[in-house]
């Protein structure tokens, strides 16, 4: 009887480690990269141009990551497009995660302080919780796509809380 109890106490947990770590990560509304106030400078074509491939960059490497599920913001892009900054919209990003049935919405843009120093800021706000904002921020030096790049994998592998944190 004694090595049956053990035997059910080991399968039992057995099944429950397994469906533990099968979790899946939160789905979350990664939307593009948008341009800060650029002042008097003004954002340039190369600015602009930068945005798409950064913003792919940065779902890959949450995907990647195991952080979350990626789902498509296509859906509500051209409302996106239409209305304010999403960083300046009271909220617009969390109704357009919810309507994409996402979990987290994720919005991200770049201040441009000068052609030689720049930041890239991501802001994250988990929906299902009452947890404020989190903000995530890396400065970086030289407007050029290397800088970018190498900038946005940082601020993913050391800036952001692994996957079992959020």
């Amino acid at each position: 009887m004694n090595s049956t109890f053990r035997l059910n106490f080991a399968l039992a947990a057995g099944l429950l480690t397994s469906t533990t770590a099968h979790a899946e990560p939160p789905k979350a509304a990664v939307f593009d990269f948008q341009l800060a106030d650029q002042g008097m400078l003004g954002p340039t074509d190369a600015d602009r141009a930068r945005l798409g491939p950064l913003s792919e960059l940065l779902r890959s490497l949450l995907k990647e990551s195991g952080r979350y599920q990626i789902v498509s913001t296509d859906p509500v892009k051209e409302e996106v497009t239409k209305g304010a900054d999403l960083r300046r919209c009271n909220g617009c990003a969390e109704d357009y995660a919810r309507k994409l049935k996402a979990d987290v919405a994720i919005t991200g843009e770049i201040q441009k302080v000068s052609n030689l120093i720049l930041n890239i800021n991501l802001y994250i706000k988990d929906l299902r919780s009452d947890k404020p904002e989190q903000a995530y921020s890396v400065d970086i030096r030289g407007n050029n796509d290397t800088s970018f790049d190498r900038g946005l994998k940082y601020l993913v592998k050391n800036s952001l809380p692994p996957p079992s944190e959020k």
